[in-house]
């Protein structure tokens, strides 16, 4: 499972780019990673665990600004096309997922 976060927040005014530059770090310390430019990921090995971060995520909304939240498999993440000018890249990998018996 993937959470996929997509923002678009303003950084016109010194206020704004402290929220923009809050809402990132936490993204980042909570185990997303940058897909691209205002747009991270993080894979879930539940629906349920994604649910969590989704929440934390709702949690740390900026005052303005849009935030949008996409949920994927990682069969739909795999699929995933990614075009570099010409070229064509591989999507990211699946990381490893611990398992305990």
């Amino acid at each position: 499972m993937w959470t996929i976060v997509m923002f678009d927040l303003p950084v016109d005014t010194p206020k704004a780019r402290k929220a923009y530059a809050m809402f990132r770090k936490q993204l980042l310390s909570d185990g997303f990673f940058k897909l691209q430019y205002s747009v991270y990921a993080r894979p879930s090995p539940s629906k349920e665990i994604a649910n969590v971060h989704i929440a934390r995520v709702e949690r740390w909304l900026p005052n303005a600004g849009e935030v949008r939240v996409l949920e994927m498999t990682d069969k739909q993440f795999e699929a995933m096309k990614i075009f570099w000018g010409r070229k064509r890249r591989p999507p990211e990998s699946t990381p490893q997922q611990l398992e305990f018996f």
